[in-house]
C-alpha cells in the first residue's frame, strides 16, 4: 500500500481532516489534565530543514517525543545532501531507516520529487508553494474557539503567498468564504486559484476583504530569502497593514491570527496582535497539537 504524504491540505479528505482536528482538540485537553498520548513508541521522524525554523522544529520534535517516538534533526550542511547526492536516493534511504519524514524547503518540486521516491509519510512542513501545517492549526484553533468555519468569512490581507496558497485550499475544503486582498503584483498562483470550488474572491480592496470577516489573517510582507526585497515590499503591501480600523470593520467577535514571526508596525499594529483579538499564542501553540494528530494519522 502506498504512503500516504501530506504535501497540502488537499492530500487529506474533508472527512479525514475533520477527524485530525477533533484528534488534536482530544489530545490537548488529554496533556491539559496530565495525560500523554504515547500511541507511537519507538517510532522515528526524521526533519530535513534547509531554512530556519522555531515553531516547525519545536513542534513536530515535541509531537513525536510525546507520541513515545524520536526525532532525528538533519540539516543541508550535515548530511550528504549538501553533497549533492540526488534527493530520489536519500528518499529510498530513509524509507528503509525511519518511519516518516518532515521537510522544509524553498522549492516544492523538491517536496513532489522526494514523495514520489518515498515508501513512507513525507510531510511538507513548509515550502515556497504552501504551508498546510500552519493552516492546519489555524482552523484548529478557530473549531475550538468559533466552532465548525463552514460557511463563515475569511480575509487575507497582503501577500499571495505559500500561506495565501494553503488558504485558499482550506476554502474549497472546508467550506468557508475566502476574501484576498493583495497587490496584483503579488497576487496568489493562477494555478492554485483555478483548483478552488467558487468559495475564493479577490477583494478590490483591503477594506472590502475585511468587511464582516469573522477571522482576519495576514503574514508578514517579506520571507525568508526575500530579505533585500524589505524596503520595496514595504512600500507596495503600506495599505494592507492590519491594524484597529480593518479589524473594526470585521465582525465584532473576529478573531486575528498571522502565522509568526510577526514585525509588528509592518503587517501589523501592536495594538492588533496584542490586543483581545488575537489568538496568535493559541494559533503557534496548536501546532504542537494538530501536528501530533498529523503524525498519528499518517503514521500507521
Amino acid at each position: 500500500m502506498a504512503a500516504k504524504h501530506f504535501l497540502t491540505l488537499s492530500d487529506l479528505s474533508r472527512e479525514d481532516l475533520g477527524k485530525l482536528i477533533a484528534r488534536a482538540i482530544e489530545m490537548k485537553k488529554n496533556v491539559g489534565k496530565g495525560e500523554i498520548d504515547n500511541t507511537k513508541p519507538g517510532r522515528v521522524l526524521a526533519m530535513i530543514f534547509e531554512k530556519s525554523s522555531t515553531r516547525t522544529r519545536v513542534s513536530f520534535e515535541t509531537a513525536i517525543l510525546q507520541l513515545g517516538g524520536h526525532a532525528i534533526f538533519l540539516s543541508p550542511d550535515d548530511t550528504q545532501l549538501g553533497r549533492g547526492e540526488p534527493l530520489e536516493d536519500t528518499a529510498k534511504v530513509l524509507s528503509k531507516m525511519v518511519d516518516c519524514v518532515m521537510i522544509r524547503t524553498y522549492e516544492h518540486k523538491k517536496l513532489m520529487r522526494f514523495a514520489q521516491h518515498s515508501e513512507i509519510p513525507i510531510i511538507n512542513g513548509l515550502s515556497d508553494s504552501f504551508h498546510p501545517c500552519q493552516v492546519l492549526a489555524d482552523m484548529q484553533t478557530f473549531f475550538e474557539l468559533r466552532g465548525d468555519i463552514a460557511g463563515k468569512k475569511v480575509a487575507w490581507l497582503g501577500d499571495g503567498n505559500n500561506m495565501c496558497h494553503s488558504y485558499i485550499n482550506a476554502a474549497s475544503i472546508f467550506g468557508f468564504k475566502l476574501a484576498i486582498s493583495c497587490p496584483t503584483s503579488h497576487s496568489p498562483e493562477s494555478s492554485v486559484l483555478k483548483e478552488t470550488s467558487g468559495d475564493v474572491e479577490i477583494s478590490k480592496s483591503p477594506d472590502e476583504a475585511a468587511k464582516g470577516a469573522d477571522l482576519v489573517v495576514t503574514d508578514v510582507w517579506a520571507s525568508m530569502g526575500q530579505e533585500q526585497e524589505s524596503e520595496e515590499r514595504a512600500k507596495i503591501f503600506s495599505s494592507y497593514q492590519v491594524n484597529s480600523r480593518i479589524m473594526a470593520l470585521a465582525a465584532s467577535d473576529a478573531l486575528f491570527m498571522h502565522c509568526l514571526p510577526a514585525h509588528r508596525g509592518e503587517e501589523v499594529t501592536a495594538e492588533v496582535i496584542d490586543g483581545p483579538q488575537s489568538v496568535v499564542w493559541e494559533e503557534a501553540g496548536n501546532r504542537l497539537y494538530s501536528q501530533k494528530a498529523l503524525l498519528e494519522m499518517l503514521m500507521k
